[in-house]
C-alpha cells in the first residue's frame, strides 16, 4: 500500500529496487565470504587490478569506494595482513602511498571473479534481456548525479 507521499507505482518501483538490491547484494555477499572476502575487499582488489601494476593511490581508492580515510586504512591493513596488497611511497608526491595487488591478490581476485560473475549471471543478467539491460543502463544514467542528463 502506497503512503500519502508516494504514489502506487511509485511506491512498489521504490520498494522493489530496495528489496532487490537487499537480495543480489546478500547472495552476492555470501558467494564471496565462501572465498573469505567481504564485498568491501572484492572492490578494492578489483579496482587495485584496473589500475594495473602502478597501483593506485591509497586516497583515490577511499575516494572510488565512498569511504573515511580511516575506514579505508583499516580494510587496507586487512588486505596487507592477508598478503593480498602491498603498499609503497608515491613516486610522484613521496609524501602519499599507493597500493597494489600481489600475486596472492591476484590469484584471489581471479577466483573471487569467477564465483561474482557467475552470481551475478544467476542473480540478475539471465533474468533481463538487452533490451531490459539497456533500459536499466539509461535509468542508472539518469538518476547519476554527475550525469548531466537528470
Amino acid at each position: 500500500m502506497a503512503t500519502e507521499e508516494l504514489r502506487d507505482i511509485e511506491d512498489a518501483a521504490w520498494r522493489g529496487f530496495l528489496f532487490t538490491h537487499d537480495r543480489i547484494w546478500r547472495s552476492l555477499e555470501a558467494g564471496l565470504a565462501a572465498l573469505n572476502v567481504s564485498m568491501a575487499e572484492y572492490s578494492v582488489l578489483a579496482l587495485l587490478a584496473e589500475a594495473g601494476p602502478k597501483g593506485m593511490r591509497m586516497s583515490d581508492l577511499a575516494e572510488r569506494r565512498v569511504m573515511s580515510t580511516g575506514g579505508f586504512t583499516r580494510l587496507a591493513d586487512r588486505l596487507e595482513r592477508r598478503g593480498l596488497i602491498e603498499r609503497r611511497r608515491s613516486a610522484v608526491d613521496g609524501r602519499s602511498f599507493e597500493a597494489v595487488l600481489t600475486r596472492e591478490g591476484r590469484a584471489l581476485l581471479r577466483k573471487a571473479w569467477r564465483r561474482h560473475h557467475s552470481d551475478l549471471r544467476e542473480l540478475f543478467f539471465d533474468r533481463l534481456n538487452d533490451d531490459d539491460l539497456r533500459r536499466l543502463a539509461d535509468i542508472w544514467a539518469r538518476l547519476d548525479p554527475g550525469g548531466d542528463s537528470g
